[in-house]
């Protein structure tokens, strides 16, 4: 069945237009709250959001929603989606919403919906609500008797914060380590800050005066020179970048330099092999993930279980086979003894833990693995479906041939952007940059 309203990662679009407008987001309200108000008990929601100014709106509308179809509402106001996850749980929680497009610009927003046991929905239960947004929300309102009420949950913040220090192994302290922390002006603005000096590091903050429309702009993960730069100014010892809404995480070491998800797994997954914690014998990531990361994992005796794009296909991956390390390249990072969802603030807390515990610096830590050349670059598209066209898989076709079993190609459409992503991988590192040029070419043909 075709999706009108989620994709990879909920709901996400413009703000004010589309299935990000305001009477869009009353109906997904009252359709979520109608699938989730199941029983005579009395049913919550609780709502988290990042900082973006259309928060406000999508807010209101959403909690507009779940009051008239019956579900009590807590309103935590910017706060991680990790955070709105592990709240789900610990409020016991029928639904937990998180308003936020993550990575994407203040213009843009999003809602990713959680069930009761703090797990992103499934795609059936997705489908289930974009029926009942089609079919007639009004038939689902509650009697008069039994609409919701809604309050604001002040200490909301101070929990998440206490959950985060008791990932830190409680013998470790992050006393003399200078941290640059940049939360990308978005929900992890006071939390990631406050976490951290309150396990002892001395704090560098930027990104953290978020105006309701410098989200994520020309700073967090996404865009982590800022970082970098700040890190060789301050000569701190390592350099956190999150993004807007915290679940994914690029770290910088003592020289500047960035290092990526890929290899920040592969740190956590060689410690916690080390104590005996890693489950799984491997970890779970996607196909974007690089190669090196594979033969490093080999060269260890482990295995890398690789699935499509999407942290909440890692997420199912790792429930359904017993793994507890997983993520992405972007640094969506999902540690399952913790969390349900990818968060930011705890993988770092891990590489921390990492380097405090050997004592080494962040470079020599964090560099486990060479990685394979591989590119990657974005081709906007249109309305259209250049993939399908002829032209396009003979080209996709030779590229294949041409990189052979040494390398690794993968080409696909964004789920959250009008986008195709195309990346490519092999030891040769100026054929793969041909054969991205060219096969770009081809899908820009294709599309015009």
């Amino acid at each position: 069945m075709a999706r009108r309203y989620f994709g990879t990662d909920g709901v996400r679009g413009i703000a004010n237009a589309g299935p990000m407008a305001a009477d869009t987001v009353l109906k997904l309200g009252i359709a979520a709250g109608s699938l989730y108000s199941q029983g005579n008990h009395r049913h919550r929601a609780v709502i988290g959001k990042d900082t973006r100014l259309s928060g406000y709106m999508i807010e209101q509308a959403l909690t507009a929603g779940l009051l008239s179809a019956g579900m009590d509402v807590f309103l935590f106001g910017p706060l991680p989606t990790p955070a709105v996850a592990m709240l789900t749980r610990s409020l016991r929680a029928d639904l937990g919403v998180m308003i936020s497009a993550s990575h994407n610009p203040y213009h843009d927003n999003g809602i990713k919906l959680f069930g009761p046991d703090g797990y992103k929905l499934s795609d059936e239960q997705e489908l289930k609500i974009e029926g009942l947004i089609d079919n007639g929300g009004n038939a689902r309102l509650a009697p008069p008797d039994r609409l919701g009420r809604a309050k604001r949950i002040e200490d909301a913040q101070a929990r998440y914060i206490e959950f985060v220090k008791r990932t830190f192994p409680k013998q470790l302290r992050l006393e003399g380590v200078r941290v640059v922390i940049d939360t990308a002006n978005g929900s992890a603005y006071k939390v990631a800050p406050a976490a951290l000096w309150e396990l002892g590091a001395e704090i560098v903050q930027i990104g953290d005066a978020p105006d309701g429309f410098n989200i994520n702009a020309k700073c967090g993960s996404t865009a982590p020179q800022a970082m970098c730069e700040k890190v060789r100014e301050v000569r701190a010892d390592i350099g956190i970048a999150l993004d807007g809404d915290a679940d994914r995480v690029i770290i910088a070491d003592e020289h500047g330099a960035v290092i990526d998800g890929d290899q920040l797994m592969a740190v956590i997954a060689r410690s916690w092999h080390r104590d005996g914690r890693l489950e799984g014998n491997g970890l779970v990531a996607t196909v974007m993930s690089n190669l090196g990361l594979e033969r490093f994992l080999a060269g260890e005796n482990l295995a890398l279980a690789r699935t499509k794009v999407g942290d909440r296909y890692v997420v199912e991956h790792m429930r359904n086979h017993g793994f507890n390390v997983g993520g992405e390249q972007s640094g969506h990072i999902v540690l399952s003894d913790f969390s349900t969802t990818g968060d930011g603030l705890i993988a770092a807390l891990q590489v921390l833990a990492e380097v405090v515990h050997t004592g080494k610096p962040v470079s020599e830590v964090c560099h486990v693995f060479d990685a394979v050349p591989q590119v990657l670059r974005n081709v906007k598209t249109g309305e259209g479906k250049p993939l399908e066209n002829n032209y396009v898989k003979q080209a996709i076709a030779e590229a294949m041939s041409r990189l052979g079993e040494g390398g690794r190609l993968v080409i696909r459409p964004s789920g959250t952007e009008p986008l195709i992503r195309v990346m490519a991988e092999g030891d040769d590192e100026t054929l793969v940059h041909r054969l991205v040029d060219d096969l770009c070419r081809a899908i820009e043909r294709a599309a015009a």
